[in-house]
Order: C-alpha cells, then sequence, then structure tokens
C-alpha cells in the first residue's frame, strides 16, 4: 500500500469531534406508563465522560513511525517500575486497531465525494437500529433505543475501490477474490455515510418469533410476548453525528411485567420509513443472569493483533466463528434459564451491521453496544467500553453478569476486574480467552494486576472452547480445573517468556528495556505500517 494515496484520498477528512454525549432516560409523551403493584428500582442515572480526549492523527511516515515506536518503547519502558509500561503506544497495548480509529463523518465525507447540499438533499434517509435491551421499573417497562441516522452517497465503483484499498496492506481489492472484494466495498460505504442532524425517528413495535441461531425453538435467550405492538416516536432529535440513545417508556399492554416474570421477551422494533432499519428489542426482568461478551477473537476470528490479517478479517473475508464457540454459547442458551445474551464490541457503530448479521446467524439473539460516533481516538475508545458495562450494570442493579472477551485488550484487562470491585455480587463469572497463549501470532502483553484480591473461582484465563463446558455459571464455579491459569498479577505475555512465571513480577528495568525495545522494533513496525 502506497502513503501517497493515502494522503490524497483522505485529505481534509481530518474529524471534528465533540464531548459524548449521551441521552438520559425521558418519558414519551401520550403513553400511559403500566403501574406496577409495588416499588422497584428506577434506572439509575448514567454516568457521564466529561472530558473529551484529542483525537490520534493518521499517520504517513512509516521509517519515522517505526523509529518512534521503537523510541516510545524504550524510552517509557525505562521508568517502568512507575508507569508499567503505559508508556507503549496506545493501539498495541489496546487491543483496538488503527483501521477502526478516524472514520470521515458527515462535512468531511461530502466535501470529499464533491456532493453539493442539493444532491445530498434528494437521498433517501436511512436509519442503523441497534439491537436494545429494556428495564423495568416502577413505571412500567422502559426501552432503550439506539443508533444512527444517515444518507448513503452513491459512490462509484473505482472510488469506492479507491478508498477500500486505503484499509488493505500488500494488496488490493482488486486483487481479492470477487466475494471479498464486494465485501470490501460494501463495508467501505458504510463508512462513507452522511450523518444526519436534528432528525426525528418513530419506532413500530411488534411481538417477535425469532432472533439469533442458538438451536432453540425461537433462536434462544427469550419469548414471544402475547402483546407489545404499539407505535413510539424516539422524543429527541438525532446529535450532530446522527446518533439517538435513550429509554423510552412502553405501552406494556400484552407484556408480562418485568418484576413478576424471569423469562426475557423480545419485540421487533421497525423503523418507520426504512425498511432496512429493523432491530430486536429484548425486555430483560430485574433478575437473573446476563453474558456481556466482546465479539473480535473471542466469538469470531479476527487476529487484531495481526495488521494485515485483521484488516482482511475485518474487511474483505465472511466473519467466521472461533472454533466451536457457537455451540458454547448454544448450550448456554439451553441450559441456563433464561439468560440474557448481550454483545458489547467497540468497533464504531458504521461497520456494526456486519457484526449484527453475523451475531444472529451463529450466536443467540440478544441486546448490543457499540461505539458511538463521538468516541472516534483510541483514548475515547478505551473509555467507551467501561462507560457502557457501567450503564448497564446501572440499569439492572439486582441483575448478576457473565463477563468474556480476551486478553489482547488492555481495557478489559482493566475493566472486567474493575467491575467486579466496584459492583461487588453482580459479576458471577469473568471468562477470558488468553490469545497469546493460544494464536502464535498474538505479541501483545497483558496485565492480570487487576485480579489480584478477586475470588480465584469466579474468573479463568482458558486456551479453548471447550475449557468453557460444564462450568457451574449460575453458582459462580467458573473455574475448570483442569486448565492452568499461571497469573502472576502483573505483566505476562512479554517477549522471552518475561513475567509469566507464577509469583513473578516486572523484572529489572535494564532487562526489560532491551526486551520491549525487541518487541517494538520487530512488531511495532508493522502496526505504524497501517497508515
Amino acid at each position: 500500500m502506497r502513503n501517497s494515496s493515502i494522503t490524497v484520498l483522505l485529505a481534509g477528512l481530518s474529524v471534528v469531534h465533540a464531548s459524548p454525549v449521551f441521552s438520559s432516560p425521558t418519558r414519551l409523551p401520550g403513553i400511559v406508563p403500566v403501574q406496577a403493584a409495588a416499588e422497584h428500582p428506577l434506572i439509575t442515572p448514567f454516568p457521564s465522560l466529561n472530558d473529551p480526549t484529542r483525537t490520534v492523527k493518521l499517520r504517513r511516515g512509516i521509517v519515522s513511525d517505526v523509529k518512534g515506536a521503537f523510541s516510545v518503547a524504550e524510552s517509557k519502558v525505562e521508568g517502568v517500575i512507575g508507569s508499567e509500561l503505559s508508556g507503549l503506544p496506545t493501539y498495541v497495548a489496546s487491543g483496538v486497531p488503527n483501521f477502526f480509529q478516524d472514520f470521515p463523518t458527515g462535512d468531511k465525507v461530502q466535501s470529499s465525494l464533491g456532493l453539493d447540499d442539493k444532491q445530498v438533499a434528494t437521498l433517501p434517509t436511512q436509519v442503523l437500529n441497534v439491537p436494545s435491551y429494556g428495564n423495568w421499573t416502577d413505571q412500567g417497562w422502559n426501552l432503550r433505543f439506539h443508533g444512527n441516522v444517515y444518507k448513503q452517497p452513491n459512490i462509484s465503483r473505482s472510488k469506492l475501490d479507491d478508498l477500500a484499498n486505503v484499509f488493505l496492506i500488500d494488496t488490493s481489492v482488486a486483487s481479492l477474490p470477487p466475494d471479498q472484494a464486494a465485501q470490501a466495498r460494501n463495508l467501505t460505504a458504510e463508512i462513507f455515510v452522511l450523518q444526519q442532524s436534528g432528525q426525528n425517528v418513530t419506532f413500530n413495535l411488534a411481538p417477535a418469533p425469532t432472533a439469533g441461531a442458538s438451536g432453540e425453538q425461537g433462536g434462544g435467550g427469550a419469548v414471544t410476548p402475547k402483546g407489545g405492538a404499539q407505535q413510539v416516536k424516539f422524543p429527541t432529535e438525532t446529535t450532530a453525528e446522527g446518533d439517538f440513545d435513550g429509554f423510552v417508556p412502553i405501552n406494556g399492554s400484552g407484556l408480562d411485567d418485568g418484576n413478576t416474570t424471569s423469562q426475557i421477551q423480545r419485540l421487533n422494533v421497525y423503523t418507520e420509513g426504512d425498511i432496512n432499519g429493523n432491530a430486536t428489542a429484548y425486555l430483560v426482568p430485574s433478575e437473573g443472569i446476563t453474558v456481556i461478551s466482546d465479539i473480535d477473537d473471542i466469538l469470531r476470528i479476527t487476529k487484531i493483533y495481526q495488521p494485515k490479517e485483521g484488516l482482511l478479517n475485518s474487511f474483505a473475508r465472511a466473519f467466521t466463528p472461533w472454533m466451536n464457540m457457537p455451540e458454547i454459547y448454544a448450550n448456554w442458551s439451553r441450559s441456563i434459564p433464561n439468560f440474557h445474551f448481550h454483545y458489547l464490541t467497540t468497533t464504531p457503530e458504521q461497520v456494526t451491521r456486519n457484526y449484527m448479521d453475523f451475531i444472529y446467524k451463529t450466536y443467540p439473539g440478544g441486546s448490543f453496544d457499540t461505539r458511538p460516533l463521538n468516541f472516534s481516538d483510541v483514548s475515547a475508545t478505551l473509555s467507551i467500553r467501561l462507560f457502557l458495562l457501567q450503564k448497564i450494570f446501572m440499569t439492572f442493579p439486582k441483575r448478576q453478569f457473565v463477563l468474556v472477551a480476551d486478553t489482547s485488550n488492555s481495557d478489559v484487562m482493566k475493566d472486567y476486574p474493575k467491575m467486579a470491585k466496584d459492583f461487588p455480587g453482580q459479576v458471577k463469572c469473568i471468562l477470558l480467552r488468553n490469545t497469546s497463549a493460544t494464536d502464535s501470532g498474538d505479541h501483545f502483553p497483558y496485565d492480570t494486576s487487576g485480579f489480584e484480591n478477586l475470588d480465584t473461582k469466579t474468573y479463568m484465563f482458558f486456551n479453548v472452547p471447550d475449557d468453557l463446558r460444564n462450568l457451574d455459571i449460575v453458582n459462580a464455579n467458573c473455574l475448570n480445573s483442569t486448565v492452568q491459569q499461571h497469573v502472576t498479577f502483573g505483566w505476562q505475555g512479554l517477549p522471552f517468556g518475561i513475567g509469566d512465571s507464577a509469583g513473578s513480577r516486572l523484572p529489572s528495568p535494564g532487562l526489560l528495556t532491551v526486551s520491549m525495545a525487541a518487541f517494538a522494533l520487530v512488531f511495532g513496525g508493522a502496526q505504524m505500517i497501517l497508515f
């Protein structure tokens, strides 16, 4: 891939980021909520992120960037006792690939494509409707609606190919097999859309007969209610980025009360005026168990830690399940009563249609959280996972949670044990695939210090999906005794096996500097080539 082509294509596409804004729970005028027989928990106010972070600029000097990776690692590791490797480039430590950052939005896309306002006005308005969850309050059911309103510009095939080539390493759309080339074009078209601010959105709800692919009748994880059909107008206009996100009280006629049923009820949510803006919503009772699952490198093969493969697996190749993980989730759906599946990815919402389609064809149906457009750079991405975790925990203070992901995400390694400590009694299990132990291509270190002082039966680092068989999740016995753990409560997965022995801590700064400098030189340069 030639850097000069990137400069031409993306000139002027820097993104201006607003402070993150999430709508507070709101009530819809004209809907009379169902009154409960007794008091029940209200929605807890969500935390807010008040400090917007600076945009990570696109990197175009390959040689200087490789040198920069070396110098950053070397200089920061010298102070490792105080910083604990925090000076590593954020994308190395985070498991968040650079190709998921700094997507152009709105006016920048319009300008880059040479479209005037009259041309944009003739385009149909479309809606990305993300599968959501609802909770029970003393006012009845509150349903969360979230997604994005946008217009899809007409982009020529040759222009799409040029834009798609930016996201590929050592290849081009023309060199891909036809099915992969088509996927690359489709995904690129999803990125270069025109978000629509100030829009009103209306939804029609109806009982959902099926959702997901767990092997169970109806797709598992929920039941079809007897009623619930109604129309709901979202009470606020879309944000500057075209986003909408908020809870709205809905009419409970024909729906079981959330304080008297243990069953999850599913509703189809149709966006008025857009046949593609449909999703499934899940009314989740106050008590029960929810699994919050990451997707990349745990439910599907992504290889974020190998840039070339990560790009192909994300932009061109069909999504492929990781080993027999669908069988594990299907078994959980069948064997754990009223198990709510919630899929949380920090992938930006523009490119999550493929994720949702893959999940619903491969795993039990469930609700989704993605990264909104106003969380765009790496630092904000690392904040959004914790923000969304806190949101669902605080929305369901009586539910318990199973957290599933992999060790290549530094935010997961911090946030999952933090949730167990900040919300005592709500985290039943933390289950993490040890990617560095199971994939020779993963050379990123991971920090297990957050797990110190947690009950060792409540978390497990596993190697293959079969390690998750026969766990007693309901009773919070989440450790397979046949799977060796080797948790050192420090940095692990470092070059040359440093820090991997039980009870070991970080080595002397001098030795670690040499090791991490070699790591940055060999692997950091490959990452830098992305932009």
